[in-house]
């Protein structure tokens, strides 16, 4: 437990959380909707520094990241906090529950990435933000010592906070979980304005990704989808977008989406985004040049990459992320 940072206090000990766009105010002895962050006397404390609840090696396309050194594995860990409430969580047991964590330093985890041979290094599984202390202290230690870190994040945090942490972070997910604000609402106790800012800043400064799950009757009709590809196109048509599919759990019990949706979903989005991957399908996951067509990066028990120095063989187009 150390103290937080972005916090107000006021006289009567009440706290003011400024982390994220919920701005929870906290009485004395109360914690914050994240759970993470307590006001202890007046002081904001951050419960969770160092407290993972999940630590394992995998893939680094399963964050997923496809643009951003495919093939490699990558140390991954996350807290059991989250500021959203999507009643859909595929991780709410970690992410809404009190659960049991272990504590890992940053020296911890440097060591962890020695001894399997990761080079990277990602805050994910729930709501990394809620880490904030530690993530930025983590990713100071790592970068000094030549390991990357990436963020997998709903990106629901406020800009000061983002800014510090910018030039620590290598690589983002973020996980935009529609395009209109009712959405965010009705189903994640938060704001999509919030999100869309973090995606804006984040594009400026650091390779980015997006995910979209697809949830019947919720998010999939054709001019929301068409919505949330014009506002990625419009920032930059090279981020990858990956299209999910969504399966019953925690609070919603609506069947899986149907194929054909995420198909649907998919030739629009390729009317205007270079990248677009399907996720939860087998085979939907190759990278292709966006001019001519030839197949860049196959993805199965092995990867095969075919981009010399960030460029397709056959016509010389640049591709958007890191491959070497």
């Amino acid at each position: 437990m150390i103290e937080a940072k972005y916090f107000r206090r006021y006289k009567d000990d009440t706290v003011i959380c400024e982390l994220c766009p919920h701005y929870c105010k906290i009485e004395p002895e109360k914690t914050g909707l994240c759970r993470a962050r307590k006001n202890i006397y007046g002081i904001l404390y951050s419960l969770n520094y160092g407290q993972a609840v999940s630590v394992n090696v995998d893939p680094i396309e399963k964050k997923p990241l496809y643009h951003f050194f495919p093939g490699d594995k990558i140390l991954s860990l996350g807290p059991n906090s989250c500021n959203l409430k999507c009643s859909f969580c595929q991780n709410y047991t970690i992410s809404q529950t009190e659960v049991g964590t272990t504590e890992i330093t940053p020296e911890t985890l440097l060591k962890l990435t020695k001894i399997h041979f990761c080079n990277f290094v990602a805050f994910t599984y729930t709501e990394p933000t809620t880490w904030f202390e530690y993530v930025l202290d983590a990713s100071k230690f790592l970068q000094e010592n030549g390991v990357k870190t990436v963020m997998i994040t709903n990106g629901y945090i406020n800009p000061k906070p983002l800014k510090e942490l910018l030039p620590y972070i290598s690589a983002w997910n973020i996980d935009l979980k529609a395009i209109h604000d009712y959405f965010y609402v009705k189903n994640c106790s938060g704001t999509l304005e919030p999100v869309l800012k973090t995606i804006k800043t984040i594009a400026k400064k650091s390779h980015l990704e997006i995910t979209n799950l697809i949830i019947p009757g919720e998010n999939d009709s054709g001019s929301e989808i068409i919505d949330l590809v014009d506002f990625i196109a419009d920032i930059n048509p090279n981020i990858p977008l990956h299209i999910s599919r969504y399966f019953p759990s925690y609070k919603m019990k609506k069947p899986p989406t149907p194929l054909k949706t995420l198909y649907f979903a998919r030739d629009i989005a390729q009317k205007k985004l270079n990248y677009v991957y399907l996720g939860n399908i087998d085979n939907e996951n190759k990278t292709f040049c966006p001019s001519c067509g030839k197949l860049l990066v196959e993805r199965g028990h092995e990867t095969v990459i075919n981009v010399i120095n960030g460029k397709c063989p056959i016509c010389n187009t640049e591709i958007y992320g890191n491959f070497a």
